[in-house]
Order: structure tokens, then sequence, then C-alpha cells
């Protein structure tokens, strides 16, 4: 079972920038898509970025335009770089692994990773 080791989280001033790293641990088949999410305590997680196994990205609403997310597939990294970060953007950052639906099928489940937090404050 493959794990995720998120990374990169801290204080930073409003707009400030900030790195995340999301290490795997363990073979990721390379038909896989990432994604990184967040999540304040008592909100549902909501969806930030993606990188699909063709390498084409998407960014949600929360961050469009602000983040920019790239894999490492030699490193088995996932990056989410983040930009001009206001206090809204304070929250715990997840990476979590999206098997194609084939494989879905097949039983594999996505991975979660236990997160790591971000906080913007002055």
């Amino acid at each position: 079972q493959v794990q995720l080791l998120e990374s990169g989280g801290g204080l930073v001033q409003p707009g400030g920038s900030l790195r995340l790293s999301c290490v795997a641990f363990g073979s990721i088949p390379s038909t896989d898509a990432m994604d990184w999410f967040r999540q304040i305590p008592g909100d549902a997680r909501e969806w930030i970025a993606s990188i699909e196994a063709d390498g084409r990205t998407s960014n949600g609403a929360p961050m469009k335009g602000r983040c920019t997310n790239s894999r490492d597939i030699a490193e088995n990294t996932l990056y989410l770089q983040m930009n001009n970060l206001t206090p809204e953007d304070a929250a715990k950052y997840y990476c979590h692994t999206r098997p194609s639906m084939a494989d879905y099928g097949a039983g594999r489940t996505s991975v979660w990773g236990q997160g790591t937090q971000v906080t913007v404050s002055s």
C-alpha cells in the first residue's frame, strides 16, 4: 500500500509563499492522477489542484491563479507552489492519489496523506 507524506507547511505572513511537497512511499502507477485538497476543522475538504496522468494540470477556485502544482515522477514527489497567501488559505493541506477508472474497477482505492498545516498570519 502506498503511503503519502506531506511537508512544507508552516507559518507565513500574508502575501508570502510556500511550497508543499508530497512524497510517495511505494510505487504509484503512472496512470494515477494526484490531487491537493485542504480542510479547516468543521468544514468539508476543498479541492485545490490536480495533475492528471498525462501531465495536464488544473486548479480549483480557492487558489486559482495563485498556485502551481507539479510532479516529479522519478522522485515520486508532488509539489504545490502557493503564492500571495491570505489568512483564508490557512488550513491543513492533503495530497491524494486518484487511480484510473479501470483500476478503481479492479479494486484499487485512493490514498490520502496525513496533511501539513499552513498558517497565514502577521
